[in-house]
């Protein structure tokens, strides 16, 4: 059942299921909802281990309020903390998908105390910059900075804005040069064929974090790494990094 965090007069959409801890909390990707494939496949996994766990749509994005022209990388990051803070107790697994394991990373920076463990799928640090801005033509970037806004097609034949606001805020929470010690261990998946977020970027993640860190290149597998394949992958990496952390 779906349920609503009321934020700054807007409503953050969650989902929550009871269950012993540490529990999970997915954190998705730019323009995703929280009913995609890789969300349902942990809330399933979740259910199955007895394990509280908890999605949501961030400010903008499916069932939550807002327009997502008008989000930024700080109101998505504060999404996710107030679902931590308020729909969680004690130590949490942070499980982030794409632009989620940037928003995880930002979390994990100022709440280290409540991540047992952090899982990163097909990580899109820095994105705004790094995959959007740098990679932008000089006829691109100028309609965002004089207009405001550029509208990106994807390849469905979708498309949403990108913003100077998107841009400009980013550019406040990059994580590449940063360093992030944390307790737990931190897992990263990125698959070899991801045309979106190449591998070589989210492996530098590796340069981010400190302590027990693995990074794991999946053979064949895309950005969205949802094959059944893929997800079984993922809920193993979610199963063996419970066993390496204490109950609570």
């Amino acid at each position: 059942m779906t349920d609503y965090l009321r934020r700054d007069g807007e409503q953050i959409a969650y989902q929550r299921l009871a269950g012993r801890g540490p529990g999970l909390v997915w954190l998705g990707g730019l323009h995703s909802d929280m009913n995609g494939n890789k969300a349902q496949a942990v809330a399933a996994f979740a259910a199955r281990e007895g394990r509280a766990f908890v999605k949501f749509d961030y400010f903008g994005h499916g069932a939550s309020s807002g327009d997502f022209a008008d989000g930024t990388i700080s109101r998505w990051r504060d999404d996710a903390l107030a679902v931590l803070d308020e729909q969680t107790a004690g130590p949490q697994v942070l499980i982030g998908s794409s632009m989620g394991a940037w928003i995880t990373t930002l979390v994990a920076a100022v709440r280290p105390e409540r991540v047992a463990a952090v899982v990163l799928i097909a990580p899109a640090l820095d994105l705004t910059e790094e995959l959007m801005w740098k990679k932008m033509s000089p006829e691109i970037r100028k309609a965002i900075i004089e207009t405001g806004s550029w509208n990106y097609q994807t390849g469905n034949g979708e498309g949403y804005a990108i913003t100077r606001g998107l841009i400009e805020d980013g550019r406040q929470n990059l994580v590449l040069g940063r360093a992030l010690a944390l307790a737990g261990p931190v897992r990263i998946l990125h698959g070899s064929d991801d045309r979106d977020v190449p591998w070589q970027h989210g492996a530098k993640l590796l340069d981010v974090y400190s302590g027990d860190v693995t990074f794991t290149l999946v053979k064949g597998a895309d950005h969205r790494l949802s094959s059944a394949a893929n997800l079984h992958l993922i809920e193993q990496t979610i199963a063996n990094v419970l066993k390496d952390i204490a109950p609570c």
